[in-house]
């Protein structure tokens, strides 16, 4: 429990990836992919309930079998390409309601940690914010972009974009898509994770690596067995 109530955690798992055939229980490091998240969501000191919403019988079981409860099979409209996580996410707190906060933790994000999870929490509470999410620093900047314009012409994609040096560029950062945190009735209320008012949890590059592609799982082998 956090100081400010009750934590249900919402991991999404559904079959059918187009990108990495089964790749929620693809085996990374010597067990599935998606036990990591059910050992960082198990390992937090302030989530209550830790819950799957999957529509796939065989990622169910390997849930169960790693300790994460299931206490619902997701309906198939809720797991289509298209489905936005957050329709997700209304679904698990109607089929499991009563939490003063939701903790959304994806499966391709295994890096991320119980003790990231905690200070997340920690961090969004001494901020007195409605909502928390991580991001990384961003390794290419905004201010060096540009679109192009009739006849091929480059236009900066902001502003007054014009920095000598890289070292000259303000620091930008990105979702890294590891962890989303809301008052519930907050979030409810605006349908999304974020709005004014929510605050970023800084992770390092290193840990932020989001599962897509075979590249991303190539890049992933060689972090752990490097590390």
């Amino acid at each position: 429990m956090l100081a400010g109530g009750t934590v249900l955690a919402i991991i999404p798992a559904r079959g059918g990836s187009k990108g990495v055939s089964g790749k929620n229980i693809r085996e990374v490091g010597g067990k599935p992919l998606i036990a990591w998240t059910i050992e960082a969501a198990k390992g937090s000191r302030f989530v209550d309930r830790v819950i799957l919403s999957s529509d796939d019988s065989t990622i169910i079981g390997v849930a169960l079998a790693h300790g994460c409860e299931v206490p619902f099979t997701r309906e198939a409209r809720l797991a289509q390409d298209d489905t936005p996580s957050i329709d997700v996410v209304f679904d698990a707190i109607e089929r499991c309601p009563g939490f003063d906060w939701v903790l959304l933790l994806q499966p391709t994000s295994p890096l991320r940690t119980a003790e990231h999870i905690d200070s997340a929490m920690k961090h969004c509470q001494q901020h007195n914010a409605p909502s928390c999410v991580s991001v990384c620093q961003a390794k290419e900047s905004p201010y060096w972009m540009f679109t192009l314009c009739k006849g091929n012409k480059l236009q900066p994609l902001l502003p007054a974009a014009e920095f000598a040096r890289r070292q000259d560029l303000p620091p930008v950062f990105i979702l890294n898509g590891a962890i989303y945190l809301a008052r519930t009735e907050w979030m409810m209320k605006h349908k999304k994770f974020i709005s004014l008012g929510t605050v970023a949890y800084e992770m390092p590059d290193e840990l932020s690596i989001d599962l897509d592609t075979e590249s991303d799982f190539q890049q992933l082998k060689f972090f752990m067995e490097n590390k």
